[in-house]
């Protein structure tokens, strides 16, 4: 919050400027083993251009030094997956307290037939693919790059009304998470939580959660 001094002497508070419009992803950006496997990876396999190269030996956001190659791949709405490599060979570490299937990169697809195509095409390179996997407003496809990216392709099923209900209740439903989550912590800290917190309701009681 901007602050501006009152003619008494006292800090008053300005308002703050709008928020900007975010319009789209620019880009998302990974550590890379090797610049020329990701780079068959992603154009080859995957069709994305390469499409920008930035190199140098010192970062510009912090200034230190660390030479890397920064290169770009271009999707079809003008936004970009990036990579960095470092001149090491060495991938990323996973994170040890998160499941491999959490963190993941999501790209849209025009349709079902999409989605089983670019699984041929994978399974040809043998890259295992998992789904076809019904999410009800959308089907995915899931996979890993080379460099231990959890990859997923989905095509849209649910048409824009269906995904405007949904977003009706987005907040009323998070709200609810949130308290619950607070009475869990509140639970823990006395020595009756559980570890883990199950949530309001079970979407997809078809792979054998509870329902509601």
């Amino acid at each position: 919050m901007y602050k501006v001094e009152s003619t008494e002497g006292r800090q008053e508070r300005a308002p703050l400027p709008p928020a900007a419009p975010v319009l789209q992803l620019h880009h998302y950006a990974y550590r890379s083993r090797d610049a020329e496997e990701t780079r068959h990876f992603y154009e080859d396999i995957l069709g994305l251009p390469l499409f920008h190269i930035i190199q140098s030996d010192h970062v510009p956001s912090t200034g230190e030094y660390c030479p890397y190659t920064h290169f770009f791949f271009r999707l079809q709405d003008g936004s970009f997956i990036a990579f960095f490599d470092l001149g090491d060979d060495e991938a990323a570490q996973p994170s040890p307290n998160t499941p491999a299937w959490v963190n993941h990169i999501a790209f849209r697809v025009n349709s079902e037939q999409d989605l089983e195509n670019t699984k041929k095409r994978l399974i040809a390179h043998n890259i295992e693919v998992l789904g076809v996997t019904d999410h009800h407003i959308f089907k995915s496809i899931y996979f890993f790059d080379p460099n231990g990216i959890r990859l997923e392709l989905t095509a849209q099923t649910a048409d824009e009304a269906h995904m405007l209900r949904e977003s009706e209740t987005a907040h009323d439903r998070l709200k609810k998470w949130s308290e619950r989550k607070m009475e869990w912590r509140l639970k823990r800290i006395s020595g009756e939580g559980t570890k883990t917190l199950l949530p309001d309701d079970n979407d997809r009681p078809e792979f054998g959660g509870r329902r509601g």
